[in-house]
């Protein structure tokens, strides 16, 4: 299958379409988003991968950059809610207990990551204490800054839910007015030859999204105009 390159209007992005997925590197499996219309590349590229090479370590410097990534995200008045605790590999006791609070599901991919980050959002305003209820919002788009930004690296980054909260909570003493959101699994994409077959079936799934007429309106709700 040919891909369809696209080149965006006054600008050096490109974007590519294919019916399934693609190689990037001849080797590494890029599966990027088939879109409705032309969005920036590393949008698209974003995907939650499964297939991480346990060989290969992410550097302090690339971390530091996923962080100050983060850091730079919007928030309510400013509040920055978040607070993250990171799990490095190379640091094995503490991210092995890390990964033992995730689902059976997710460690069984998870183990090849070499970051794993937990993401909690503060409840309250840290000015006034009155209750910030779109901290866990806010929390959410620095979670997905520190994706795009992973993605921009040549890094694979999958967010998961599915983790045992109140065991994470009392193993890493946080505090009961943080929410804990979400891990993620942050690494080096394996090489496509190195991934097995059952495995492999899943990352070729196709990448699918609700129609844009189904998920905005104008003007009111329900009003389809797209």
């Amino acid at each position: 299958m040919e891909s369809l390159l696209i080149k965006f209007e006054g600008s050096e992005n490109y974007l590519y379409y294919r019916d399934n997925f693609k190689y990037k590197d001849s080797f590494s499996m890029k599966k990027p988003a088939i879109t409705e219309q032309p969005i920036h590349s590393i949008l698209a590229d974003r995907w939650s991968s499964r297939a991480y090479d346990p060989t290969q370590f992410v550097s302090q410097e690339l971390l530091l950059s996923l962080m100050e990534a983060a850091r730079w995200s919007p928030s309510c008045m400013g509040d920055q809610p978040w607070q993250f605790i990171v799990f490095n590999k190379k640091d094995a006791t503490p991210w092995t207990q890390a990964l033992n609070c995730l689902s059976i599901g997710n460690q069984n991919w998870a183990m090849d990551a070499s970051i794993l980050i937990l993401a909690c959002a503060h409840q309250n305003f840290s000015n006034n204490e009155k209750t910030n209820r779109w901290g866990q919002y806010d929390t959410g788009a620095a979670s997905e800054n520190i994706c795009l930004q992973a993605t921009s690296l040549g890094l694979v980054a999958h967010q998961m839910g599915g983790f045992d909260v109140e065991k994470t909570r009392q193993l890493f003493q946080i505090p009961s007015q943080y929410d804990l959101m979400s891990f993620i699994a942050i690494g080096y994409p394996l090489a496509i030859e190195k991934v097995n077959a059952e495995a492999l079936a899943k990352e070729k799934e196709a990448r699918k999204r609700k129609p844009l007429r189904e998920i905005f309106y104008t003007n009111q709700w329900g009003e389809q105009s797209l």
